[in-house]
């Protein structure tokens, strides 16, 4: 009798937890389906053909909870190679659906079909899909809103609405074909027309209820540049970025790299009125041309009265204001709290040092560049210019194949200097064109310091890790110095990110436990960069655990 009445308390008690979401039911598997296709769009007056998901731009939004398997079936109806990364997604132990282009897949050929698969995590908040070949994500990319699991609830109170802002561009003329000149000329590629919220240049409104708190969702899909955004005479709260948590941070402004996602509060207490929000570039190089437009979109607040006109517009720090930007993204410190917890690796095993460079090279033969010296630009990670390969390095690098990659990316550049120096040697200048990667033992812990020179130009990096997130330990401006800086990293709270600007001329120190075994890319997501050759790869091995292990392909892997 009381073991009976024993489990029936068990069983209450059970329930109790499911109810309160203690114990959470299994995690939901998602399908989708993506259709690249060509659409028209008129932008500025003009219209031409873009490559879009399912006809939209930004493309649809996906819908998911933490720990959720997203299935995308993937078919290519464009006039071009096409692949699609998840930015922000781990993908544990199974980076065949990653996405980069000869990375970890060759691309989907049109008419081809591929179906990704998309496993979800730790990943909690707002994270995106974009492609990843060629300059296509230029109109291929939406959001990813990654929700609390059931019965959980955000650490912040429950907003009355969620709005995705989508920061973007547009030019005029073809992409490809501005990606296609660039590349020939050796020189910089020509500026975007105008910059857009959530596909308009300026038509976007938002109609918000007095009193109410508002979530947005914020994506830099930019190609080249960082952006500032603000609303005007309301202060944001960040409570998110890169798919986690952060403590709230109050601020007049956001600065916002490609690649990155900063999801704020917004609470509608001003005078009811029409407000702008409005975003533009951050351009630390006097010597880049940029997009210099503001886009804007207007907060509309509901109810009757007279609007002012004209409408209040937001102060936007200087184009040109490294401290604001650098400031701004210094300030995000995780949530580190019971239920979001810190692991910062303490005992590094692996120790790392990466200039993050602007190089020059000779142009071909009897020819003259557009880059300094009419010579062509390049970019390089310690002076070595990743060379693109013909087959996926993880197909070599799984199958065995020799001969697509070397498995000696260095430790530390080749040549120590002042890197930041205001005048270096142009002997300097010059990379190494190569195919590499650097292994890492599973389980080991990285410290890995990017270091910004001012080669050619000294310009900020925001550099994106894929298949994990890293903490950021500590940055500044300069060159860093392994004796004094490391005594001011922060151990206790850093954020954790996917992507984080280098400042002009300094340095990021970031940690991470490679648990992930696989191929995954680490890169500028300046866009020119990348085209330059600013990437490379890290192996994670295998552990000896059956679940260390990498998964084996899917099926249907694109052919090269």
């Amino acid at each position: 009798m009381g073991s009976m009445v024993m489990k029936f308390l068990i069983l209450q008690f059970l329930g109790f937890l499911l109810f309160e979401g203690f114990i959470h039911s299994e995690a939901s598997i998602i399908r989708h389906t993506f259709v690249v296709q060509e659409t028209p769009y008129t932008r500025l007056c003009s219209t031409k053909n873009i490559l879009t998901v399912n006809g939209q731009f930004p493309g649809p939004t996906l819908y998911a909870h933490k720990d959720d398997t997203i299935l995308v079936d993937v078919y290519n109806r464009g006039n071009q190679n096409i692949t699609i990364h998840w930015h922000g997604v781990k993908q544990p132990r199974y980076p065949w659906t990653d996405g980069p282009e000869f990375i970890t897949q060759c691309p989907i050929q049109p008419g081809a079909n591929f179906s990704q698969k998309i496993l979800l995590s730790d990943e909690e908040g707002t994270i995106w899909w974009h492609a990843h070949s060629n300059w296509s994500r230029a109109t291929v990319h939406g959001a990813i809103f990654v929700y609390p699991q059931n019965g959980t609830t955000y650490p912040f109170p429950k907003p009355h609405a969620e709005v995705r802002v989508i920061l973007g561009e547009w030019w005029k003329s073809d992409v490809q074909a501005v990606l296609t000149e660039f590349l020939q000329t050796g020189g910089d590629p020509n500026v975007s027309d105008a910059f857009l919220i959530n596909g308009q240049p300026g038509r976007f409104n938002l109609t918000v209820d007095h009193g109410k708190t508002y979530l947005f969702r914020m994506i830099n899909s930019v190609m080249n540049n960082i952006l500032f955004f603000a609303i005007a005479q309301h202060k944001i709260t960040v409570v998110g970025t890169d798919g986690g948590y952060t403590k709230p941070l109050t601020s007049d402004y956001v600065a916002i790299s490609p690649g990155q996602t900063i999801d704020f509060l917004l609470e509608a207490n001003q005078q009811p009125d029409h407000y702008y929000m409005a975003a533009k570039a951050y351009n630390s190089a006097s010597s880049v041309s940029y997009d210099n437009t503001t886009t804007t979109a207007i907060i509309l607040y509901s109810g009757n009265y007279t609007p002012s006109s004209p409408s209040p517009f937001p102060h936007l720090p200087a184009f040109n204001d490294t401290k604001a930007s650098a400031n701004f993204t210094g300030s995000l410190r995780s949530l580190a709290s019971i239920d979001h917890p810190v692991h910062v690796p303490l005992n590094i095993s692996t120790k790392l040092f990466f200039t993050v460079s602007i190089n020059t090279q000779p142009c071909d033969r009897n020819t003259s560049c557009e880059g300094p010296d009419d010579e062509r630009f390049a970019a390089s990670v310690n002076n070595i210019t990743f060379e693109q390969p013909r087959i996926d390095i993880l197909e070599a690098y799984y199958r065995g194949i020799n001969g697509v990659f070397g498995y000696d990316f260095p430790n530390f550049p080749p040549v120590a200097f002042n890197f930041t120096n205001r005048t270096i040697p142009v002997e300097y200048r010059r990379s190494m064109n190569a195919t590499k990667v650097k292994v890492l033992e599973y389980n080991s812990t990285v410290e890995l310091v990017f270091q910004g020179t001012n080669l050619v130009a000294g310009i900020d990096h925001p550099m994106h890790l894929h298949g994990y997130s890293f903490y950021v330990v500590g940055w500044g401006f300069g060159n860093f110095d392994k004796i004094k800086d490391p005594l001011k990293y922060n151990l206790v709270d850093p954020p954790l990110q996917n992507t984080i600007a280098v400042p002009k001329n300094g340095w990021v120190a970031i940690r991470f436990k490679a648990n992930n075994p696989g191929v995954w890319l680490m890169h500028c997501h300046l866009e020119r960069h990348i085209s330059w050759g600013m990437e490379m790869a890290f192996i994670v091995k295998n552990g000896k655990h059956p679940n260390a292990k990498m998964l084996p392909p899917p099926p249907d892997m694109p052919p090269c």
